[in-house]
């Protein structure tokens, strides 16, 4: 007979469990638990085996053992990990790809009843509809405000009605009528609350976040720091293009307005002379670009009309070759 492991023991495998994953392991997603179950969580196990590993324990132990491990190793990274156990937590090793693990977790959700002091994590709308429920059942539906009609001798939902929100308390009513009504409203699983990656910690959000978003938020930095540049009027490579243009404006400015000439100002200059030839020029682009295309087109039918010359001469000489 095996004999089972003192709690001293226990405590013992398990620090070196966690301490060999935090060598072996480089990223660590940490995932709330509250109501997941041991078969839940065995399912997701059995999911991620592989290149991931779950592991569950005491807060208190998982922060001791932490601690200690850093100070041995001198890795001070793994501090970080400290302010992030608090509350039902466990921590997800893995050398796989963070959001395909990630997403991976999400699938395992169970669905389950609402019970009475739980508190809601999303909105429930009882939606319109026969119930099943027989006439004498109506008192649920009365206390709960919900416009009903008796239908073929069963109760039935008029409208549609919002039972719980988002972070309140069931009920019992509300506990009761969503158990006659068979509807299990809510689904649990394992939700990652931070992510842990070579000693950065960061919210799991970030794993969200396309090539296009990382585009575009490079953009938005590169435009707020040409406003500043220019703002402060500190050259930078981002708003140097910006400060050659005005600068040019400032310069043409100052030519218009003086003796002082260029090739460009002279254009401007001509044109503020005489504004009739701002028409001229609007006028002139369009009608240059119809008479372009009228010669190609002439020439294309020229092109066409020279082939049936040509059969006509052909058919002219093989009359003649026979007489």
């Amino acid at each position: 007979m095996a004999v089972k492991p003192t709690k001293a023991e226990k405590k013992q495998n398990y620090d070196a469990k966690l301490c060999q994953l935090l060598d072996e392991f480089t990223q660590i997603l940490v995932v709330n638990a509250d109501n997941v179950g041991s078969n839940q969580l065995q399912s997701i196990r059995r999911g991620l085996r592989g290149d991931s590993i779950v592991l569950m324990g005491k807060n208190t132990m998982m922060k001791r053992s932490v601690r200690i491990h850093a100070e041995k190793t001198g890795n001070n990274a793994f501090l970080n990990l400290i302010p992030l156990l608090v509350g039902n937590v466990g921590l997800i090793f893995t050398k796989g790809d963070l959001k395909e693990v990630s997403e991976e977790v999400a699938k395992y959700k169970v669905g389950a009843p609402a019970r009475v002091g739980l508190v809601a994590p999303i909105d429930v709308v009882v939606q319109p509809g026969n119930t099943g429920l027989d006439p004498s059942q109506t008192s649920f539906f009365q206390v709960l405000n919900i416009p009903t009609k008796i239908n073929k001798g069963t109760v039935e939902i008029i409208t549609p009605v919002e039972l719980i929100k988002k972070g309140d308390k069931v009920g019992s009513s509300e506990a009761a009528l969503l158990s006659k009504l068979a509807i299990r409203p809510f689904s649990y699983g394992l939700v990652v609350l931070s992510v842990y990656d070579n000693g950065s910690v960061f919210s799991p959000e970030v794993l969200d976040l396309t090539d296009d978003d990382l585009v575009a938020k490079f953009a938005n930095g590169v435009s707020m720091v040409a406003s500043l540049s220019l703002a402060i009027s500190y050259p930078t490579l981002a708003a140097a293009p910006h400060m050659f243009v005005n600068a040019y404006k400032n310069v043409l400015a100052l030519a218009v307005v003086t003796e002082y000439s260029f090739p460009e100002a002279d254009k401007v200059k001509e044109y503020l002379k005489d504004p009739s030839k701002f028409a001229v020029a609007a006028v002139a682009a369009p009608a240059a670009a119809a008479s372009g295309g009228a010669p190609a087109a002439a020439k294309e039918e020229a092109k066409k009309e020279e082939p049936e010359e040509e059969s006509d001469d052909d058919i002219g000489m093989g009359l003649f070759g026979d007489d």
